[in-house]
């Protein structure tokens, strides 16, 4: 279809020429966000006063040596061998890409939220603003920054700060079930002048504690293995390489290390130790009572333990947006991860970053309206076949190739009325492109 539009050959539409529409395209960066929203406002009612915030990654295969901005970081895709860069990414609450920035791939998420809320800002105006962003831009500075510029924010708050709300956690009193498996209470923060949203989540539970379970039983089977091969050595071990094993055994399975005491003790066998483990009950205690647990911190007063839980689900937007991106750079039609010193990801993202698919479930469920990117989405289902007519007269090859265009249905066809376009009933096509549809027809 692309090639229809640009009436040139499947050959000369490539990943190059692309590349270089899209660097042309940049220049116009903020004039074209600005356009696309305002745009986006008029055809859908879309509502800029909640925006969702998040940061991922995407690395470079080469060097990038004439990219600065190409350093390694904490990589999303596991690619810690890799330069990459950083991509903030500011999302309306129906799921609309509003904006995006570039910014280094050693850059810590927490570092973005100031620059990025001041650049939309600017860009969009700040007026009853309200900022939706994941546990990584928790920093106590941005809070301290947020609350003292008078902006309003929900933000998830780092698992470790649960144990300062452990007696409420505790409490049978004050929960209320806001969604399917989903529990919700309000507490003032004890330090600061907020809201603190305790969650827990009964899928969330059965996730987190299959996963203690899952490492409790490898450190377990392994401590079993080292054991034995203690009992059985026949000469005296080091005890500070066995300890190093104890502590490789650990780290990797980070999520129960807390589970287990671990010591070295001497012992008259030929080794010359034994190991000996004991169990945390405290471990045990804390997990029944944590797992599938997690808090949101909130300067918002007016809104209910509901709304600021939805509010802040929707944050799934932002990270399906991610995934629509990471996912067509895989495929062999679409581009590439960034390659070499030359391909950056500045240019493509504008484009690439497309509105976003289904949701997951939980946000699906509570979305206000039915999303425009759904109704975007009917529009790549639209067919354009092609046709090809038997004529040896009109053509020394014999045949009339014909590009057709079908008939939208209902919704495609209000969609295209809101934007003012009239679908041709069929492709008119240069001369120089006909002969590339005899294996397309």
């Amino acid at each position: 279809m692309s090639s229809d539009l640009l009436q040139l050959g499947d050959e000369e539409v490539n990943k190059d020429r692309l590349y270089r529409g899209l660097d042309h395209l940049l220049a116009h960066k903020a004039e074209l966000e600005a356009h696309l929203s305002q745009r986006c406002g008029e055809l859908f009612a879309i509502q800029n006063e909640v925006l969702l915030y998040d940061v991922t990654s995407t690395y470079f295969e080469g060097q990038a040596e004439a990219n600065p901005q190409a350093q390694r970081g904490y990589s999303r895709d596991h690619r810690p061998d890799c330069k990459q860069v950083c991509i903030a990414l500011v999302v309306t609450f129906d799921g609309f890409p509003l904006g995006y920035e570039v910014f280094a791939g050693n850059t810590h998420d927490s570092r973005t939220l100031q620059t990025i809320v001041a650049t939309m800002e600017a860009r969009h105006g700040m007026l009853g603003r309200v900022w939706i962003t994941d546990r990584g831009m928790a920093s106590a500075d941005n809070l301290v920054w947020l609350r003292q510029t008078g902006r309003r924010y929900v933000i998830g708050a780092p698992k470790s700060e649960l144990k300062k709300f452990a007696l409420e956690l505790a409490r049978p009193d004050g929960w209320r079930m806001v969604h399917d498996g989903v529990e919700v209470k309000l507490t003032p923060h004890p330090e600061i002048g907020e809201t603190v949203i305790l969650c827990r989540s009964a899928d969330r539970r059965s996730k987190e504690r299959a996963m203690h379970d899952k490492f409790s039983r490898r450190i377990e089977e392994a401590l079993e293995r080292l054991a034995a091969r203690l009992a059985r050595s026949k000469k005296r071990v080091d005890p500070a390489m066995v300890n190093r094993q104890i502590g490789r055994l650990l780290q990797q399975n980070q999520r129960a290390a807390a589970r287990f005491a671990i010591t070295l003790e001497p012992d008259g066998c030929p080794a010359g130790c034994r190991l000996r483990v004991v169990y945390n009950a405290a471990f045990d205690d804390w997990a029944a009572l944590s797992e599938g647990a997690y808090l949101l911190r909130s300067n918002i007063t007016d809104w209910s333990d509901q709304q600021l839980w939805k509010a802040y689900i929707q944050l799934t937007q932002a990270e399906a947006a991610f995934r629509i991106q990471k996912k067509s750079a895989q495929r062999p039609s679409d581009l590439a991860p960034a390659r070499g010193s030359r391909a950056i990801s500045y240019s493509r993202l504008l484009s690439r970053l497309r509105a976003v698919e289904e949701p997951r479930d939980v946000a699906a469920a509570c979305r206000p309206r039915q999303f425009p990117a759904h109704h975007l989405g009917r529009t790549r289902a639209h067919p354009v076949p092609g046709c090809r007519l038997a004529n040896r007269r009109a053509r020394p090859d014999g045949q009339i190739r014909l590009r057709c265009v079908t008939q939208p249905d209902a919704a495609q066809a209000a969609l295209l009325d809101r934007l003012g376009i009239v679908l041709p009933k069929r492709l008119r096509l240069a001369e120089h492109v006909l002969p590339r549809l005899a294996h397309t027809a």
